[in-house]
Parts: C-alpha cells; structure tokens; sequence
C-alpha cells in the first residue's frame, strides 16, 4: 500500500474539507454583506425562506413515467431472457414507454388546466 492506493482516501479527504471550507466561507461572506448593506435579520430571514409549491401535477408526470420506465425494463428483461431478444431492444421499449407516459402525462393536465 504505498502507491496510488494511499493517495486516494486522502484526497477524498482533504477534497471534502475544501468544499466545506468553501461552502461555509462564502456562506459567511454572503451574509456579512447584506450586514453591511443594512438588512435587518427579518429581512436576511425572508430572503432565504423558500416558499415551496408543489404541483400536483409534476408529480403525477414523474409518477407515470417511473411505473412506465419500471414496466418498461420488466418487459425487456423478461423477453431478453425468455426469447433471447436483442439488448437493444430494452432501451428502445423504455423509450418507447417513457413517450408513451408523456402524451398520457399531456392528455391528463390538458384536461385538468381546461376545467
């Protein structure tokens, strides 16, 4: 263990170190500026509060095309390995599928935004 071997858990170390180093320095510069800029700390507050919505349907879009990429891969792994289908042929159906769930995704909030 004296070659490269050695080398590597150090600098995932110190590369680890150097980002949180990084992370927090400018984390700390950022806001002694806006000390310095006269904001008060409610108004430091509400510039990092993150008023988060969440649109139900985006996760419906992500929802179908999980269970439909999963459908995707079963059927390809079940042809690949029953009739010996090309490997190809997976990729393609998961594409396939994946479209598939998009134009259903689009049926679906066209209908919802007309109402």
């Amino acid at each position: 263990m004296n070659g490269p071997e050695v080398l590597v858990p150090i600098l995932s170390v110190v590369a680890t170190a150097w980002v949180l180093i990084t992370f927090f320095t400018s984390r700390n510069r950022e806001r002694m500026a806006m000390i310095e800029k006269g904001l008060s700390s409610d108004e430091i507050k509400a510039l990092y509060a993150r008023d988060v919505k969440r649109d139900p349907l985006q996760s419906l879009k992500w929802g179908i095309l999980f269970v439909l990429a999963g459908i995707a891969l079963m059927l390809g792994n079940y042809l690949h390995d029953a009739y010996a289908v090309d490997g190809g042929v997976v990729v393609g159906m998961v594409i396939l599928f994946v479209g598939i769930g998009l134009v259903a995704f689009y049926t679906i909030a066209s209908k919802r935004m007309s109402q």
